[in-house]
């Protein structure tokens, strides 16, 4: 493990807790298929919790029982992933993950 934190990063008006917490890591490229699975398969389905990774050239954005993969810098994949966000209740704020 890399890094746990805390932050005052959720939406109470969307229904999140105010508290969250973020844990950072390290995982194999060859892994990232299996971990996008576990993670997707981990997630609660309300209130549209993800959890993204990247790699050098690929972000990964997970969503309950839904996978996004895209090259780094793809805007178009990037912006389907945002829609499908907003879609299922994701704050405009926290479309945030890098690029």
């Amino acid at each position: 493990m890399t890094k746990i934190s805390r932050s005052e990063s959720g939406d109470v008006d969307a229904g999140q807790p105010a508290l969250w917490t973020f844990i950072e890591f390290e995982a194999p490229a060859e892994e990232s298929d299996a971990l996008a699975n576990e993670l997707s398969a981990a997630l609660e389905p309300r209130l549209g919790w993800y959890c993204d990774f990247r790699s050098d050239d690929e972000t990964f954005v997970v969503f309950a029982n839904r996978i996004f993969r895209y090259a780094r810098g793809d805007a178009a994949a990037r912006a389907e992933v945002e829609n499908y966000a907003r879609s299922i209740g994701v704050p405009e704020s926290q479309l945030d993950w890098p690029v």
